[in-house]
């Protein structure tokens, strides 16, 4: 069984559905990191078991230094693969080319990188929006596409828009990270 670690940034939804619906049954979930010490997604770690840490941001004199306390803490752990799964960071590549990682992000990219993905999709000119789990790379929310789902826009309120994205993530996060386990780390 593949060893995953999370990365959360806040709520922890994704990682609820991951511990929920993956964890000890297509992988082992072996350690959640966080760089919020309010996260609520620390009380999914907790209710399942799962090694957690904190690294805050503003211990650290740079984006660089932050990132190698990250990797240092995820190498304590050994994980096969690391999902970031809300993780509001932008990453250095002192992680990117040390960390095999995912991606979760709520857009069809290559539109809309970065922060109010689903907002920017809902407004675009285009007739669906969607979800995109991608390698994690250097460049901000570039990696390859591992899966990659639409939804039509039409007739939708912003608010059923974002209802069924957050929905579609975990769907979508679920299928990228069997994938990548059974195709990409065999």
């Amino acid at each position: 069984m593949k060893k995953i670690a999370i990365l959360f940034s806040g709520k922890g939804t994704n990682f609820a559905h991951i511990a929920k619906t993956l964890h000890k049954q297509e992988v082992e979930v072996v350690f959640a990191l966080t760089n919020n010490p309010n996260a609520e997604g620390i009380a999914i770690a907790q209710e399942y078991s799962i090694p957690y840490g904190v690294v805050e941001p503003k211990n650290f004199d740079s984006r660089e230094a932050y990132d190698e306390a990250v990797v240092d803490t995820l190498k304590r752990y050994s994980p096969d693969l690391t999902v970031l799964a809300g993780f509001m960071r932008i990453l250095t590549p002192v992680f990117t080319e040390q960390v095999k990682a995912i991606n979760l992000h709520p857009s069809l990219l290559p539109r809309h990188k970065g922060l109010k993905a689903i907002e920017k999709s809902y407004a675009d000119a285009y007739d669906e929006g969607g979800v995109t789990v991608h390698f994690v790379s250097s460049e901000l929310d570039a990696g390859e596409i591992i899966v990659q789902k639409s939804l039509l826009k039409k007739d939708l309120s912003f608010e059923t828009y974002d209802q069924k994205i957050r929905l579609m993530e975990k769907e979508v996060l679920s299928e990228a990270i069997k994938k990548v386990c059974r195709d990409v780390l065999i």
